[in-house]
């Protein structure tokens, strides 16, 4: 099962369910899609709602194959860390999805840590699925303790 997700911002996010249900309907894709729309004013075709209860949305990213998701920090780290596939879209301002662009730096990063796909632009978004699911991404390694560590040191200097 996919999951895509598009977060609980205020801002419509029809731009990336519109494709995924455009590659529904084409038949690009041909495993079962569940939808988390937000605020969006796009209706799937898929099975769908506008938000999840916490323990429905950890169930949907246990169960998920793929995660196609907006560009938010929380649901990509909680991805990553679990070593699922990950396509990121991300919000972009130009298109009133977002205030800014946080969403694309942020995106980018994470793809150069090779621990995720970053799909920077919507139409490649076939192409984005197909890679996912054979790259070999890298394993998500905290940085917990050397923060603490460090700030621990920080703390103690002054």
């Amino acid at each position: 099962m996919i999951f895509v997700t598009v977060g609980s911002q205020k801002f419509p996010f029809d731009r990336l369910i519109r494709k995924v249900d455009q590659m529904l309907r084409e038949g690009l894709i041909q495993e079962e899609v569940f939808i988390q729309t937000g605020a969006s004013r796009c209706v799937p075709s898929c099975p769908h709602q506008a938000f999840c209860e916490g323990e429905q949305f950890q169930t949907l990213l246990e169960t998920c194959s793929v995660l196609i998701t907006h560009g938010g920090a929380g649901t990509m780290v909680d991805a990553v860390k679990r070593g699922k596939r990950v396509v990121v879209v991300p919000r972009l301002a130009r298109y009133g999805e977002h205030v800014d662009d946080h969403q694309l730096e942020l995106a980018k990063r994470l793809h150069g840590m090779n621990l995720l796909h970053a799909c920077l632009d919507v139409e490649q978004l076939p192409q984005a699925l197909g890679q996912v699911r054979t790259h070999r991404f890298a394993p998500f390694q905290s940085n917990t303790q050397v923060f603490l560590a460090s700030l621990d040191g920080y703390i103690r200097s002054l």
